[in-house]
């Protein structure tokens, strides 16, 4: 078995300067990227700290205890969180995942989700707003979440037998108690409630039936997410990587499925339904089935660097047009221009890492830094 080096170093990269275009680009709502692809959907880090310590996302050995986390004057305060989105809103987003770390760590998260459930699509609808989470801390949160404006979460959960998802974990954190969270969330109408696996052969794979068993019929939709290469620190190894293909065949030897329709265009998940009507599973193939082609999605990290790729090594700075330098004379960005900053980075956009993946010599882009999973978000 190939040695397992987990690099013990920060890895957040330098960002490029976000820069205004001498010609302005207006927010019509139908930006295009080199590709032709739309944006539709933005993913907003709000915290670079989580208490879990998966050992596929923020293991223990580069995470501990004097680990270099962003100070609080770094992070983008939730009025100019605000204020950022409602100009990737008029650029044509109709979807906002609130993502961390665990961004219920973030103090006052509700506040946040006020100030963002209030805006609308270019055609006057509102927001596809939701969150992902650990689970941990949703029990005492979901009934606060949902009268904020929040509308759904999607619940990390990488296996039911306690054993292993406290080693998962790797805090020793019961499951019972993110299982609760989840009956919570329901209780509270944020639903439909999405669950994530992130499945890792040789490690959870032998919970992909008991996880399909426990949530089949219960109005929650379970989906089983290759494990995947991003960023550095979690040591990733492509025999570790249990295709979705087999996952299929897996839980439909038990529990038969039919394959349903995407439910959006963009959609991550290729759904499948129980033959019974009892409810669906999702496969998120990132590595084994590239879905880069109509990919709609873009990252803002906790300190206001936009992300075009979940795979990239660089990010944009808005941070510094929002605030300016007043040391250097510099004024904020006004409204007009923050937009055509946001409209010029996506549309120089190229990014398909997913599809260029499987063509790469072995060695091709070894060396290059991509950014984390636990800094931009899944």
């Amino acid at each position: 078995m190939a040695e397992r080096v987990i690099p013990l170093v920060d890895q957040r990269v330098r960002a490029l300067a976000a820069a205004v275009p001498a010609r302005p680009i207006p927010a019509t709502g139908t930006l295009r990227d080199q590709l032709g692809r739309p944006l539709r959907d933005l993913r907003i880090s709000v915290t670079d700290r989580c208490n879990f310590r998966c050992n596929y996302c923020m293991p223990k050995e580069v995470f501990g205890t004097d680990y270099p986390y962003l100070p609080h004057a770094a992070l983008l305060t939730f009025e100019e969180i605000a204020r950022v989105t409602r100009q990737f809103v008029a650029h044509g987003v109709r979807k906002i995942r609130l993502t961390g770390g665990e961004p219920l760590l973030r103090k006052n998260i509700e506040s946040l989700i006020e100030q963002l459930a209030v805006l609308r699509t270019v055609d006057g609808q509102p927001l596809d707003l939701t969150l992902t989470t650990n689970g941990s801390l949703l029990a005492r949160k979901a009934k606060a979440l949902k009268a904020a404006g929040l509308q759904r979460v999607t619940v990390s959960l990488d296996g039911l037998d306690d054993a292993v998802f406290r080693r998962m974990n790797d805090v020793d954190f019961p499951v019972a108690d993110v299982l609760k969270g989840i009956d919570a969330a329901r209780d509270a109408g944020l639903g439909p409630v999405k669950i994530n696996m992130v499945v890792k052969k040789g490690t959870n794979d032998h919970e992909i039936l008991p996880m399909a068993r426990h949530f089949k019929g219960t109005g929650l939709v379970l989906r089983f997410i290759e494990y995947m290469d991003v960023g550095a620190t979690n040591g990733w190894r492509m025999d570790e990587v249990l295709p979705s293909a087999g996952v299929v065949q897996l839980v439909d030897r038990e529990l038969p499925l039919v394959q349903l329709e995407p439910s959006a265009p963009g959609e991550t998940a290729e759904r499948w339904g129980y033959a019974d009507g009892s409810g669906e599973i999702g496969v998120i193939s990132s590595v084994t089935q590239a879905f880069c082609g109509d990919c709609n999605r873009a990252r803002l990290s906790t300190e206001g660097q936009v992300y075009l790729c979940l795979f990239a090594s660089r990010g944009h700075d808005l941070r510094a047009l929002i605030r300016g330098d007043a040391s250097r004379g510099i004024e904020p960005a006004t409204e007009e221009q923050l937009a055509s900053a946001i409209g010029q980075i996506w549309q120089g956009r190229s990014d398909r890492y997913s599809q260029l993946r499987a063509t790469m010599a072995p060695d091709e882009g070894k060396g290059v830094r991509r950014v984390e999973m636990s800094y931009i978000g899944g």
